[in-house]
């Protein structure tokens, strides 16, 4: 295979019917690195509104069990991406995901949001990392993806497009970013969640590096210290060196899926998606996963 063979063939395919293969490609072999970097930069993009990151603080899974929370939010969002919308892991990775939010009082603007976060915040990182843009085919794929996945989680009012996604998520930040003393525990512990993944010199190595990828919204919304310039331009222009180097690779022949990444630690011997997450206690009678869209598995020997 050539270098731009994949894109060829995303060009041959229809984003409105084609788009899970589409964002496949896109996910697993042009973009893994990247996309593995921007999915975490859109979740913690949402720590900054308050009501996000309050709950987060309040549930303690990323302050007290931050690898963890990390390791089944990538396996249950990358089962999806594997398997598709209508095999049976792939449909049981939405129902546990679920099941943990409707667990809690998450309003359905806070879910719209987050869903904005995982098709706008690739984008804007390839844009400026990565080792060619999306075409106009891969973002219209990933907002169909995005909007089927939203569906699929009972979001009412999901975005059609990438346009109308971007606007969406423009408009809740600059509405809802914001100080809150639990979301800014959230952002420390993940921060360090990501420095413990190195040697423990490097940690403030790595740490600052983190920070200087952050835009000044996320620093105001967090309150702190705006990085100095020098390690700004040193640390992004080392990204855009990096894809430089990429481009020049040859095409990545098999899937790289998320599960297959070394920052996944917490499951050395496998792993069920029935057992990922958190398990709260439901806000319904008898047990059940109210309004979840999905019907529930059958039961299991």
């Amino acid at each position: 295979m050539r270098r731009y063979d994949w894109l060829k063939e995303i060009q041959r395919l229809d984003p409105e019917r084609d788009f899970l293969r589409i964002y496949r490609i896109t996910a697993t072999h042009e973009f893994p690195w990247d996309l593995t970097r921007a999915l975490e930069l859109a979740l913690y993009r949402t720590y900054a509104v308050p009501s996000i990151g309050r709950l987060l603080d309040e549930t303690a899974q990323l302050t007290d069990r931050a690898q963890k929370r990390y390791d089944d939010t990538a396996l249950l969002l990358d089962a999806v991406v594997e398997h598709g919308f209508e095999h049976e892991d792939g449909l049981d990775a939405i129902r546990r995901i679920n099941q943990m939010h409707r667990g809690y009082d998450i309003s359905d603007d806070d879910m719209r949001y987050v869903l904005c976060t995982f098709v706008v915040t690739p984008k804007r990182w390839l844009d400026a990392y990565g080792w060619r843009r999306l075409s106009e085919r891969e973002k219209h794929a990933m907002a169909v993806y995005y909007r089927t996945l939203g569906r699929h989680l009972g979001i009412p009012d999901i975005p059609r497009s990438y346009p109308e996604f971007e606007r969406c998520l423009d408009a809740y930040e600059d509405a809802h970013f914001g100080w809150d003393e639990g979301a800014r525990r959230v952002s420390d512990a993940t921060l360090d969640l990501m420095a413990s993944w190195y040697p423990a010199p490097l940690a403030p190595l790595v740490r600052g590096a983190s920070m200087a990828l952050l835009d000044d919204s996320l620093l105001r919304a967090f309150r702190y210290d705006r990085p100095k310039p020098a390690v700004r331009t040193l640390v992004r222009s080392a990204l855009r060196l990096r894809a430089k180097a990429v481009r020049l690779l040859p095409p990545r022949t098999s899937p790289h899926y998320a599960r297959q990444n070394p920052e996944i630690k917490g499951y050395p011997f496998g792993y069920n998606l029935s057992d990922l997450g958190t398990f709260p206690e439901p806000r319904g009678s008898g047990g059940a996963v109210p309004g979840c869209p999905v019907p529930q598995n059958r039961e299991r020997s």
